[in-house]
C-alpha cells in the first residue's frame, strides 16, 4: 500500500490565511465616529470663514455693547452687493446696502457690465453716501469732490461727529492685486466712509508700499 504525500511546493505559493495575517490597528472605530464634531452648517457649504469673522466681529469688552460695523462686498455672476452691517446674538442686522443693479437709474450703461472694477467702486460710492445720509453726516463729509484717482482718507471736522468708520469683509475673495473687492473700498473711501487699507493692492500699487 502507498501513502498520499502532499506537495509541500504548491502549498508553501497559497497566501497566509487569517490566522497567520499581521495585526491591523483599525483606526475609525466607534470611538472615532463618537467624538466627530460636525462643522458649522455655512463652513460645510463653503460660504463663510469663521476663523475671519471671528476677527471682524469681536468688540473690545471695554466697549460695551457698540456695534463694530463692516463693510460686506460681495460678487456674484452678474452683480456686485455692498453692505453695512455689525454683528448681534441673533444675527447680523444690515444698517445700508447697495447693489450695482441700481446704477442703471443713475446713469451707468447697462452694456458696460455691473460686476467689472467701475461697477464695484461706482456700487461702493453709493453706499458710502447712502449710510453717511442715514445717519445725517453727508452735509459734514462730502468725500473726495475730484476723483483724480490718488489715495484718500477722511479727516476729522473739529466740533462735529468724527466719521463713520468700518472694516472691510470680504468674505472668501481672493485678495490678490486689483481685485473688484478693492474698487468697492475706493469707491467708500471717495464717499466718504474711513476704512483702515493699504494701497499696496491696488491696481498698479507698488510691492514695497504699506
Amino acid at each position: 500500500t502507498s501513502s498520499f504525500q502532499p506537495n509541500t511546493d504548491l502549498e508553501s505559493n497559497h497566501p497566509p490565511t487569517k490566522e497567520t495575517m499581521a495585526f491591523v490597528k483599525l483606526v475609525k472605530n466607534d470611538a472615532h465616529f463618537k467624538r466627530f464634531q460636525t462643522k458649522y452648517r455655512r463652513r460645510r457649504e463653503g460660504k463663510t470663514d469663521y476663523r475671519a469673522r471671528k476677527r471682524l466681529i469681536t468688540q473690545d469688552k471695554n466697549k460695551y455693547n457698540t456695534p463694530k460695523y463692516r463693510m460686506i462686498v460681495r460678487t456674484s455672476n452678474r452683480y456686485v452687493t455692498c453692505q453695512i452691517a455689525h454683528s448681534t446674538i441673533k444675527g447680523d442686522m444690515i444698517l445700508s446696502q447697495a447693489h450695482s443693479k441700481e446704477l442703471l437709474k443713475y446713469g451707468l450703461p447697462g452694456h458696460f457690465g455691473l460686476k467689472n472694477w467701475t461697477a464695484c467702486y461706482a456700487t461702493g460710492l453709493l453706499l458710502a453716501r447712502r449710510t453717511l445720509k442715514k445717519l445725517g453726516l453727508d452735509g459734514i463729509y462730502e468725500g473726495q469732490v475730484e476723483a483724480d484717482g490718488e489715495d484718500y482718507s477722511v479727516e476729522d471736522v473739529d466740533d462735529k461727529p468724527r466719521p463713520f468708520s468700518v472694516c472691510l469683509d470680504v468674505g472668501l475673495a481672493t485678495t490678490s492685486t486689483g481685485a473688484k473687492v478693492f474698487g468697492a473700498l475706493k469707491g467708500a473711501l471717495d464717499g466718504g466712509l474711513r476704512i483702515p487699507h493699504s494701497v499696496r493692492r491696488w491696481p498698479a500699487g507698488e510691492k514695497d508700499t504699506i
